[in-house]
C-alpha cells in the first residue's frame, strides 16, 4: 500500500509529456513539465511547503501562529493548502487583476483576502508595491510570520526536486531549460539542480514583451499572471540565463489556447510563454536536441479570465 499521511505528500512527482501539434517540423523535442498535477493545481505547493519547512525548522514560525503573503494567487492557493493541512491561519494580499478563480480557491482552503485595488486592471510595479507594503503591515502584528516570496531564498529549495524528477525522466538527455519569471525560485532552484548533471545546459528566461525589464526595458501593464513584476526580483541572477526571451500576452493567451486544444493540456498563460520560448529555442537548436520547460499551473485557475472564454478563433 502507498497511502500518504497527508495532502502534503500529493505534492511533486508531475508528469513529463511530449509536445506533437504545436512544434513545428526541424524543431527539438519539447517536453513539458505538467504542475498542474500538483493538489492545488500549480508548482507553487512545491515553494510553499519549503518556505514553510525551513521558517518551522528554525523557529520563525510556531504553533498559533498566522502566515501573511502578497500574491497574485497560485502562492496563495499554495499557502493555503500548507496551512490548512498544518492548521496555520494564513491572511493574503492580492487583487482583482488576477483571476477571480485564483481568488475563490484562497479563499476556499481558508485564505483571509486583502484586495489591492489596480487602477489598469493590470498587473503593473505599482500594484506589486502596494501589495508588498500592504503585507508588510500585516507581518508587524505579533506572532506572524511573512514568507516574502519576492527575497525568501528558502522557496528555492522548493524547485530542486523538479530538476531532479526532470532528469529522472528524461534518463538523462536535456539540453535546454525554459521557465518564466516570476520571483526566479523556481528558474533558480531547478536550473541548480539540472545543472549539476549537465553543466552545459542551456537556460532560457522568459519574461512578459511589455513589461521586458530582464531584457533592459521599461515596466509595463501586462495579463500574464505570475510573472513580470516590473523590475528584476530580488532572487534573479542574470548569469542563471544564457537568454531572455520576451513574449506578449496576446501570444502567451493564444499558445495557452492552442496547448488545450491541440494537445489536451489545460493550462494558463505564463505556461503559454514558456512553450513559444521554448519553440523559439528548438528552432535554433534543430531536432536532435530536447528540451524541457514547465506548464506552470493548471487552466481551472483562468475560467473567469478572457483566455478560454468564447470567441476566441
Amino acid at each position: 500500500m502507498n497511502i500518504g499521511d497527508n495532502v502534503l505528500t500529493a505534492i511533486g512527482n508531475t508528469p513529463l509529456v511530449r509536445l506533437h501539434r504545436v512544434v513545428p517540423a526541424d524543431c527539438a523535442t519539447i517536453l513539458v513539465k505538467v504542475e498542474g498535477h500538483n493538489p492545488t493545481g500549480s508548482m507553487k505547493d512545491r515553494m510553499a511547503q519549503a518556505m514553510l519547512a525551513a521558517a518551522e525548522a528554525d523557529g520563525r514560525l510556531r504553533p498559533g501562529d498566522t502566515v501573511v503573503e502578497y500574491t497574485g494567487g497560485s502562492t496563495g492557493a499554495a499557502l493555503a493548502l500548507v496551512c490548512a493541512a498544518k492548521g496555520y491561519r494564513l491572511r493574503i494580499v492580492s487583487s482583482q487583476a488576477f483571476s477571480e478563480d485564483k481568488l475563490i480557491q484562497m479563499a476556499a482552503l481558508g485564505a483571509e483576502l486583502t484586495l489591492v485595488p489596480s487602477a489598469e486592471g493590470r498587473i503593473t510595479k505599482k500594484l506589486i508595491a502596494d501589495m508588498i507594503d500592504t503585507a508588510a503591515e500585516f507581518a508587524r502584528h505579533p506572532d506572524t510570520y511573512w514568507t516574502d516570496q519576492l527575497t525568501n531564498i528558502d522557496s528555492v529549495a522548493g524547485y530542486y526536486s523538479m530538476g531532479e524528477e526532470i532528469w529522472a525522466q528524461t534518463g538523462g538527455c536535456v539540453d535546454g531549460f525554459v521557465q518564466a519569471v516570476g520571483t526566479a525560485a523556481s528558474l533558480r532552484g531547478t536550473t541548480t539542480a539540472l545543472k549539476q548533471h549537465n553543466p552545459r545546459l542551456r537556460v532560457v528566461a522568459v519574461e512578459p514583451a511589455e513589461s521586458a525589464v530582464l531584457s533592459g526595458g521599461r515596466p509595463g501593464a501586462h495579463l500574464i499572471e505570475g510573472i513580470g513584476i516590473g523590475y528584476p526580483p530580488p532572487m534573479w541572477d542574470p548569469g542563471l540565463a544564457d537568454e531572455i526571451a520576451p513574449v506578449s500576452t496576446a501570444d502567451a493567451e493564444a499558445m495557452a489556447r492552442r496547448l488545450a486544444r491541440e494537445e489536451g493540456l489545460f493550462t494558463g498563460t505564463s505556461s503559454g510563454a514558456n512553450v513559444i520560448a521554448a519553440i523559439g529555442l528548438g528552432q535554433r537548436l534543430g531536432p536532435d536536441a530536447t528540451l524541457v520547460t514547465v506548464l506552470v499551473d493548471s487552466g481551472l485557475k483562468y475560467l473567469s479570465t478572457n483566455v478560454f472564454r468564447s470567441g476566441h478563433a
